[in-house]
């Protein structure tokens, strides 16, 4: 009998042996670093993280409760190779095997992200991130200069951005590399060109106002020429304002930090350095109404002054015409006493009369005469008026056309591009043979290269 009880295992409940196991992982595991690939990653409305960590031949489930999504540095996507750390247990309710993540981070950036927060901290406590350091954007840029590698997609991103919003602004680029060995060096170069055009007393181009430095995403491992440090020190010495757009909105890197105003995306970035010229166009649309009602509205002044002049000498000439009508009247009385006295009064009658006349004429003349001088000052006024307006309003049309990049044209320079429409800047990209277009301000002229 004693046999058969000790051959006989223990019933467990369910729940019990949940927990047993689970305290069994906890004590042989916990806490545990797990690196794998992501599959069936899923952020729930919580904001907890639900996914699985798996290899070749297995994978665990996991869940990252949103505390600790939140510290996260990037944003995880299936098939991404990872290193994440938590505690291992089982999930009663399915008795499910399942890994509670407290952090994650990219595999095999470790070391670059240690490296990275030790240059952060040491530029922070130099004060190359200070708030008080960073300057206003200029809201229309004379120009624009751009650091960016030529051939990149954040290149025909900015342009086309600026194109759109901008066309009038000249865009000046300085190539550089953007990835691998080297990178940085040819960054810190590039902005050294374009310090260079920010220069006042620039023949060839007007001063750049602002600096694009962009770059598309991508891994730590290609961002990190943007961590470097000599490339932060060289932007906190920049004469104009830096704007950084690289990588995505979840990337950040040193320049970020060194940047006067840091943009999610190169595009972004564009949309920063000027207001649209739409916004500047319905400004001077609104001053441009605001000049015609204004005008509008002192001609209406001026017409009701002149209407309450007139009313007011109509009403005076009434009431004298009235008077002498009523002296006229008692004077008729008068007279048409006795015949003796007939010839007495007709003398007087005919002086008072001749008086009566020449002082309604005098009266009348002075008040044409004020009324006229009065329709001399209004046209006056308004002659004055119109053509002040309009110089105001040709003077700021004229300042929006002194930034045309065609007036550079005019003054007998020229835009080279390839077959691509890329702008050529430099003899190193010519080649003979090539077939070059030349840009002036009529129209373009196809040339080629010749040895």
């Amino acid at each position: 009998m004693s046999e058969n009880n000790e051959l006989t295992p223990r019933a467990w409940t369910v729940s019990a042996l949940c927990r047993a196991v689970a305290d069994a992982l906890d004590g042989q595991f916990n806490p545990v670093s797990v690196r794998g690939e992501i599959s069936g990653f899923a952020r729930a409305a919580s904001g907890h993280c639900y996914f699985s960590i798996k290899d070749e031949t297995g994978q665990i489930r996991c869940a990252m409760f949103r505390r600790a999504a939140s510290l996260m540095g990037f944003v995880p996507r299936d098939g991404e190779l990872v290193e994440v750390r938590g505690r291992l247990g089982v999930y009663e309710a399915r008795g499910d095997l399942q890994l509670i993540v407290e952090s994650m981070e990219r595999a095999g950036q470790g070391a670059l992200f240690e490296q990275f927060l030790r240059l952060k901290a040491k530029l922070e406590a130099e004060g190359l991130f200070d708030p008080l350091h960073k300057r206003a954007l200029p809201a229309q840029p004379r120009a624009i200069g751009v650091v960016t590698s030529l051939g990149a997609a954040a290149w025909h991103d900015v342009v086309t951005a600026l194109q759109r919003r901008v066309p009038h602004i000249p865009v000046l680029m300085a190539p550089a590399l953007v990835q691998g060995a080297g990178a940085a060096a040819t960054l810190v170069q590039a902005l050294q060109n374009i310090y260079a055009l920010t220069a006042e007393d620039n023949p060839l181009c007007p001063p750049v106002d602002v600096i694009l430095l962009v770059r598309g995403g991508g891994a730590m491992e290609d961002l990190w020429s943007f961590n470097d440090e000599n490339l932060a020190r060289f932007m906190a010495q920049s004469p104009v304002p830096i704007i950084c757009g690289v990588g995505h909105e979840t990337d950040f890197t040193i320049a970020d930090f060194v940047a006067d105003v840091r943009a999610p995306t190169p595009t972004a970035a564009a949309e920063m350095a000027a207001t649209d010229r739409g916004v500047g166009l319905e400004a001077l649309l609104v001053l441009e109404h605001r000049l015609s009602r204004g005008l509008i509205r002192q001609q209406d002044r001026q017409a009701q002054r002149l209407d309450a002049v007139a009313a007011r000498l109509g009403v005076g000439l009434l009431r004298q015409q009235e008077r002498q009508s009523q002296r006229l009247s008692a004077i008729a009385t008068r007279l048409s006493r006795p015949q003796a006295l007939l010839g007495q009064h007709q003398q007087w009658l005919d002086r008072l009369a001749g008086r009566l006349n020449s002082a309604v004429q005098s009266q009348l003349t002075g008040q044409a005469h004020q009324l006229d001088r009065l329709n001399d000052r209004l046209g006056f006024n308004r002659a004055q008026q119109v053509p002040l307006r309009a110089q105001r309003l040709e003077r700021a049309a004229l300042r929006l056309s002194s930034v045309d990049p065609h007036r550079v044209l005019e003054r007998g320079y020229a835009w080279l591009s390839d077959d691509n429409g890329q702008a050529l800047t430099h003899a190193a990209q010519f080649q003979p043979g090539q077939a070059v277009r030349a840009t002036l301000a009529d129209g373009d002229v196809p040339l080629t290269v010749t040895p």
